[in-house]
């Protein structure tokens, strides 16, 4: 990034590859990148970005999103059938097609009398609540992935009952390992501290192979010919290097789905670009849309990954139907700008149906008025901020939210009676509302207080303390685990129930290379050659130069 920044002079400042070394000095790095961003189109800096392996994208919005040159060369945007604007398609293909006929959308009642209730083809049974019974039991996917996205989608695999095992080298460690120093002890192996490694590698077994060595890439042929599925996460030239391109890949094993999950995907100008969630936030127009309407575009931070991993375990279920009908493993291709792309499909639709930019409203939405965070007295007892949350979608609401003000004067306005009104003099209201806000000293109670009188309210919480809001610790959205090196952490459920299982994680997340000799054992290696895979890092259990 400095070579493109042309400031290759900052390799000698050692506090700036840190992160939180850049966030300590936030306006100064700030200040730094400007200096060339301002310099430079975008054009010139996403190029250029691209030959060094950097990702980069334009922040697009609901109209230029539809010109971008990669999207449209694939025919990512698709007609509605139902008039002539335009929406992403699914975000997966299943053997280079994509799945199902686009068909308008169904008049209210058209099928009326006309559904017919055939028997099961088999019978509906609930699972017992062991292993052997979840869904997915007598599977094994190797899971090849790095970072969030692939992680969290064979995170969903491995609670259904898959035997997942993580593969990742000592010499490339699964990058999110990487960011597990910012909370680890001095001196511990803070390469088993990530947070978001931990929560998505649960009911998972770790092996370390270099599949740069020729003998550890013959024993991941061997676990392919071994597995149901592959996941990868990688960009699409690197599979391709080690020899495992799909014609490669299916003659190795007939039977195997390969789910490949490329920033980008698999064809189109930008095949080998890389890219991260905050990429596809950029690029989709969901950071487009994201802050406040005198502010820069800014990223979610994260929320495109577990989403690119939800879409690829629905995607492998229809590529495990398949195959049970045909006997066949398939290719999925599951691209994670696609799966953004659909995210923010409504962008795209007000833009294409009705030419309507959406733009930036901060806390607003067009669906209610009003809405927002009202920020409220600071309290002794916490260092943390304290906001109301409220948002008024219906006239009831709005009625609701006027009983409970005491009905003042300014809420009797007649212009404020209908929604249009409402979000036409929306900072009117947001002026009283902080009012009232300023006077409130007990955020829970008055939440309670408005929710009670049909108010939606909330108090507005740092995502770092959910593990203490009332609703998720009693839906038990998340489950203590005893680690051997972290110790004690709550990892969260995945976000279903089965009425029979009692807990999700079975096992808890492995530290690097932990189930190294019992894997390679099961592919018929003995204790010396396992040794010698030890002394030579074919395998390993912590990262070198560490």
């Amino acid at each position: 990034f400095l070579v493109l920044i042309d400031r290759p002079d900052l390799l000698a400042d050692e506090e700036l590859p840190q992160v939180m070394g850049r966030k300590r000095r936030r306006d100064e790095w700030n200040a730094i990148v400007r200096e060339y961003t301002t310099q430079h189109t975008t054009a010139e800096i996403v190029e250029k970005a691209a030959m060094l392996r950097i990702p980069v994208a334009p922040v697009l919005s609901g109209r230029t999103v539809l010109d971008h040159v990669h999207l449209r060369a694939r025919g990512v945007f698709v007609k509605n059938p139902d008039g002539d604007f335009e929406q992403p398609r699914p975000p997966y293909k299943l053997d280079d097609e994509v799945l199902g006929p686009r068909t308008p959308t169904a008049r209210l009642g058209e099928h009326t009398g006309t559904i017919a209730w055939g028997e099961r083809d088999r019978p509906r049974t609930a699972p017992a609540g062991s292993a052997d019974d979840l869904p997915l039991a007598g599977l094994r996917v190797l899971d090849t992935t790095a970072w969030w996205a692939g992680p969290a989608s064979t995170g969903i695999l491995a609670a259904l009952g898959a035997d997942v095992i993580h593969i990742e080298s000592i010499q490339k460690p699964d990058g999110m390992r990487m960011t597990g120093f910012m909370s680890a002890p001095p001196g511990s192996a803070w390469w088993e501290y990530s947070a978001v490694f931990l929560a998505a590698n649960s009911n998972k077994r770790s092996l370390t192979l270099d599949l740069a060595h020729p003998e550890g890439m013959e024993a991941m042929r061997r676990l392919i010919q071994r597995a149901d599925a592959v996941v990868e996460n990688f960009s699409p030239r690197v599979f391709e290097s080690f020899g495992l391109g799909w014609k490669e890949f299916h003659e190795l094993s007939p039977r195997t789905i390969l789910v490949r999950m490329p920033a980008f995907g698999l064809d189109g100008p930008w095949r080998d670009n890389v890219g991260f969630a905050q990429t596809m936030e950029q690029i989709s127009g969901l950071a487009w849309i994201t802050s406040h309407p005198d502010d820069q575009p800014r990223i979610q931070q994260g929320p495109c990954d577990p989403l690119a991993g939800m879409h690829s375990a629905f995607a492998f279920l229809v590529a495990l139907a398949e195959r049970d009908r045909t006997g066949l493993g398939s290719l999925l291709e599951v691209t994670m700008v696609e799966g953004a792309l659909n995210a923010a499909a409504e962008q795209i639709v007000e833009w294409s149906a009705y030419g309507n930019e959406m733009q930036r409203e901060g806390n607003r939405s067009p669906y209610a008025a009003p809405q927002g965070l009202y920020r409220c007295p600071d309290q002794a007892s916490t260092t943390a901020e304290q906001w109301l949350a409220i948002s008024c979608e219906t006239d009831a609401h709005w009625h609701a939210l006027r009983d409970a003000l005491g009905d003042p004067a300014w809420a009797a306005d007649p212009r404020l009676d209908s929604h249009a009104g409402r979000r036409a003099h929306h900072d009117e209201i947001d002026t009283h509302l902080r009012a009232f806000a300023a006077t409130v000293d007990d955020i829970d109670r008055v939440a309670e207080e408005l929710v009670a009188l049909g108010v939606p309210a909330a108090r507005g919480r740092d995502p770092r303390l959910n593990g203490e809001q009332p609703q998720l610790v009693a839906r038990r959205s998340s489950e203590q685990v005893e680690h051997p090196i972290v110790g004690r952490v709550p990892l969260p459920r995945p976000p279903f129930r089965y009425e029979s299982v009692e807990r999700w994680v079975r096992l808890r997340p492995p530290t690097m290379g932990e189930h190294n000799r019992e894997i390679l054992s099961e592919l018929g290696y003995d204790d010396d050659t396992i040794a010698r895979f030890e002394a030579e890092k074919v395998i390993g259990t912590r990262p070198t130069g560490v």
